[in-house]
């Protein structure tokens, strides 16, 4: 049992005691009444009932990571806007400026117009007629100063009413984010709360049911063909199927993208980041963006994703295994390809070239340790 599990069970354990104590005016209490309502549930349905809580805060999770997304380009957006509305004020302010200059040189009675309309009053109108493309010259001067005045003061204007669309956009997305939040903890706080209401050895037939039921699983989706061929990644795939693999043993966390902890798709995100080809940050992004592939072509290095709403993804390692960030409690670790109900599969670099000589990456001794397939709420 892990550390933390212990703990809310000793706490619980405390609490019972202390109830037991003996009391002035108060009766003990009935024995039955102080068992665990999960005590008396089957097995498989405590597991149903914990995989369900674990896939709404995945769930959860990954709506959270979308907002946030969103959140990170609008905040781009708006201090684009502000530099751009910046220059046009500026732009702006140069433009009423000349344009002050032209009314009161014309109210002064001193514009290079009024020269010129001196000289046609002249006694040389030969002179006059010369000097003709210059009035018209300085005329047309006048118009652009005055039209660019104009065309500043409309783009200032859309500018600051684009800014503060994108500024109450920002707002609006920030506010959606802390609900994000609050769900995903709401939902992890019931798997913590089921967690901490079972004893040692339920916690242990639950982890070992789940695992016969990943096992059987996966044997059915070799036995279908599905993985009948052996394919090399590319190089890119190559690199990044090696930063996931180097990221194995790290913990899962809600809302990571690293170095030291990942959520699921915040790790297939980064490992592809990391081999020069970013990708979507979500699991539903990365389904919805990324070409399909038939699961009989998968190649190291392209993404499995799971369950119908694609809130899970992994990376296929090959042979049948993927590497993924299982669920909060567990670590980075290498799964049977059928470790979740698959909806798919995405490759990020439909047109990478495959290696022509390919070693797999070297796992750590802890790339498949059983030890972290049990369930924790650390």
């Amino acid at each position: 049992m892990s550390g933390r599990l212990l703990r809310l069970v000793c706490t619980a354990a405390i609490a019972a005691g202390a109830v037991l104590v003996p009391v002035p005016a108060m009766a003990a209490p009935d024995p039955d009444e102080s068992r665990s309502p999960a005590a008396e549930r089957p097995v498989a349905e405590l597991l149903t009932d914990l995989q369900r809580l674990y896939r709404e805060a995945e769930k959860a999770t990954e709506t959270y990571n979308a907002t946030e997304e969103r959140l990170k380009r609008q905040r781009t957006e708006v201090a684009q806007l502000t530099g751009r509305l910046t220059a046009a004020r500026h732009a702006l302010h140069g433009s009423r400026g000349a344009a002050g200059r032209l009314a009161r040189q014309q109210y002064q009675g001193r514009s290079e117009i009024s020269s010129y309309l001196q000289l046609l009053l002249a006694r040389d109108p030969q002179h006059a007629l010369d000097q003709g493309h210059v009035i018209r010259q300085v005329s047309q001067e006048r118009a652009g100063t005055m039209e660019r005045l104009a065309g500043d003061e409309r783009r200032t204007d859309d500018l600051a009413r684009r800014a503060r669309t994108a500024l109450d956009n920002r707002l609006a997305l920030a506010g959606q984010q802390r609900k994000d939040r609050d769900l995903v903890r709401e939902r992890l706080k019931d798997v913590e709360e089921l967690l901490a209401s079972l004893t040692e050895e339920q916690l242990a037939r639950v982890a070992e049911l789940e695992r016969s039921g990943v096992a059987k699983a996966q044997d059915e989706l070799v036995a279908s063909g599905a993985l009948s061929s052996t394919r090399r990644p590319t190089p890119q795939g190559g690199a990044a199927l090696r930063y996931a693999v180097a990221q194995i043993g790290k913990p899962y966390e809600w809302g990571a993208e690293g170095p030291d902890s990942y959520d699921c798709s915040g790790l297939t995100s980064q490992a592809w980041t990391d081999a020069g080809r970013p990708i979507p940050r979500t699991s539903q992004e990365q389904w919805a963006q990324l070409p399909r592939v038939p699961l009989p072509d998968l190649r190291p290095g392209d993404l499995v994703v799971y369950f119908p709403e694609a809130t899970h993804v992994a990376m296929y390692l090959g042979d049948g295994l993927v590497i993924q960030a299982p669920r909060p409690g567990a670590k980075i670790k290498v799964s049977p390809l059928a470790a979740n109900p698959i909806l798919g599969a995405v490759r990020p670099d439909p047109s990478g070239k495959p290696l022509r000589q390919y070693t797999p990456p070297k796992l750590p001794d802890n790339a498949t340790d059983g030890s972290d397939e049990g369930y924790d709420t650390d």
